[in-house]
């Protein structure tokens, strides 16, 4: 009996260990044949240090096929920090190609870790003379110095070379291929280059036919642009559309940023990352008039010769809302044409009053007020309209003058004045044209809505026949285009909040010629008090340079 007990547990322990091995020998195999490959990798590249110097990215252009991204090759040297030697030669070396000081290349070394780049400014050093743990090539450089269409490009996370805004961002899919130049080096456990291996230079060749996107901006009118407002020193925005296809030509935001050092702009309060022109939404003030005054006409709801009276500020019960011309006692007796170019505030909450906030809101909805108008950038809000109980009682007074819960984008508000210059026709607006080859050959465009009637075309005329006006005789009489076919558009001067503090937003938005207009610009100026002051000289310079420009 004693015996077979310690069979029975002989047998056991046989079965147990032969279970054990069989597991050792799945395991093994699994290691060694299955896994042999990405084992192989991980421990080879715990021994490879890399750097890729040419990133994986396509080309955006500009509709000239003038490169906005890739500007150019600059020598730069790669300073291996772990297995360079900081003898005489190595610091005679760097110094002679980087017009460094010895103590200047200690404080770089000092103050960084790993790999170290440093720009060549004398490429006339010998490859032989080449220290140990330095390596000289050409990096490319993304993005410019001078930041041009900083916000509309955006900019990538250099980590993984991935779009994180901007086009890069909504395109990045496209934009990042499998096509990179990247220098290895080879090293043993003591960290020291294996002989025979070394460094190693590699380019990925993988063939891609269409990597690259071609957007509807005019490099030459973006430029101008950016001058323009960065010589008057204002925050704000800038749109420039083409009346005839909705082809965005310029997107200027300010404060502007620096693509390459975006880590400097994460604790400031002055927003440098935000586009404004699609980004943030504003009060627009009194452009809001040109919804109101359509909602009217549709309605039948005033008459030309219709005489309104202002006595400067209108009272919805205990609220007091003030017009302009509240400290001379009002504007007395106008018409409705007078009321628009005078900007009249009492008037048009009259006839917001009269039309009610439905109808102004539907009509605010149809010209693209609280809606994604969606050119190609995923930053793009959809602003403000107000709803349910925020259109009730008083509230329309602040609705008819653009105050209150309204929140347009400058984007918003151009792509309603070029419905307005197209005389009621909807054309999308957008910012990218289409898909291309490195070459810069089209592979596919960017499908667009067909255009639509939106408002009636009657309607239309009389609203840009009011906003000549307003250019000759009006709020916006101190710009004189005349020269150059004139112009027609709107001011508004909106109250906001801006960091919890009370201020005064400007607008002008408008196109030129006043006959057959060719553009439409959108001027937003935070802070500028007055759209007539502040906006629309901008307005002015921007179509002037554009006439000189002949685009």
């Amino acid at each position: 009996m004693k015996n077979k007990k310690i069979e029975k547990r002989l047998l056991n322990l046989a079965f147990l260990s032969f279970f054990i091995f069989i597991l050792l020998v799945i395991r093994i195999f699994w290691i060694q044949i299955i896994k042999h490959q990405e084992y192989t990798n991980a421990a080879m590249n715990q021994r490879i240090m890399k750097v890729n110097f040419y990133p994986s990215r396509g080309l955006i252009y500009d509709k000239n096929l003038i490169p906005l991204t890739n500007f150019e090759r600059v020598p730069t040297l790669y300073i291996f920090k772990n297995l360079a030697t900081m003898d005489k030669k190595f610091y005679n070396y760097i110094n002679e190609l980087s017009g460094y000081s010895h103590k200047e290349i200690e404080e770089i070394i000092k103050s960084s870790k790993g790999i170290i780049e440093i720009p060549v400014r004398n490429n006339n050093g010998e490859v032989d003379k080449r220290p140990k743990g330095v390596f000289l090539t050409d990096k490319v450089i993304r993005y410019s110095h001078k930041n041009i269409l900083s916000h509309v490009i955006g900019y990538i996370q250099k980590s993984n070379n991935t779009g994180k805004y901007g086009i890069e961002g909504a395109y990045d899919d496209i934009l990042k291929i499998d096509n990179s130049k990247a220098l290895s080096v080879t090293i043993d456990g003591s960290k020291r280059i294996i002989p025979g291996i070394g460094y190693t230079y590699a380019e990925s060749a993988k063939k891609v036919n269409a990597n690259s996107i071609k957007l509807t901006i005019d490099y030459h009118i973006q430029k101008a642009v950016e001058d323009i407002i960065d010589k008057e020193n204002k925050r704000g925005a800038v749109i420039v559309a083409n009346v005839k296809n909705g082809d965005i030509v310029a997107m200027v935001s300010r404060p502007n940023m620096d693509q390459r050092n975006i880590q400097k702009y994460l604790d400031s309060n002055r927003m440098e990352l935000y586009n404004r022109a699609i980004q943030i939404s504003y009060p627009p003030g009194s452009l809001f008039k040109i919804v109101v005054l359509l909602a009217a006409l549709e309605n039948d709801l005033v008459s030309m010769d219709e005489k309104f009276v202002c006595k400067g500020y209108e009272q919805l019960g205990s609220i007091k809302i003030a017009c302009h011309s509240y400290e001379d006692g009002g504007h007395g007796e106008l018409d409705i044409r007078e009321a628009f170019y005078e900007s009249c505030n009492s008037v048009f909450i009259q006839l917001g009053k009269r039309v009610g906030a439905k109808k102004v809101i539907d009509m605010a909805k149809r010209l693209g007020f609280g809606n994604i108008i969606d050119i190609g950038l995923k930053e793009e809000v959809k602003g403000r309209l107000p709803k349910g109980n925020e259109m009730l009682g008083p509230a329309i007074g602040n609705i008819s003058i653009g105050q209150g819960k309204i929140e347009a984008t400058p984007l918003q508000i151009t792509n309603m004045m070029l419905t307005i210059a197209n005389n009621g026709i909807k054309k999308d607006l957008s910012i990218v044209e289409g898909i291309v080859t490195e070459e810069g050959h089209m592979v596919k465009r960017i499908e667009r809505d067909n255009e639509r009637r939106v408002i009636p075309v009657l309607d239309s005329l009389i609203v840009r026949d009011f906003m000549e006006d307003v250019v000759t005789k009006g709020t916006a009489k101190n710009i004189s285009l005349e020269g150059i076919g004139g112009a027609a558009g709107k001011t508004g001067s909106a109250q906001a909040l801006l960091n919890k503090k009370e201020t005064i937003h400007g607008w002008f938005s408008g196109y030129f010629p006043k006959k057959n207009p060719r553009y439409v610009i959108t001027v937003f100026i935070e802070e500028g008090l007055s759209g007539g002051k502040s906006a629309a000289p901008i307005f002015e310079k921007i179509a002037r340079e554009i006439y000189k420009l002949g685009r």
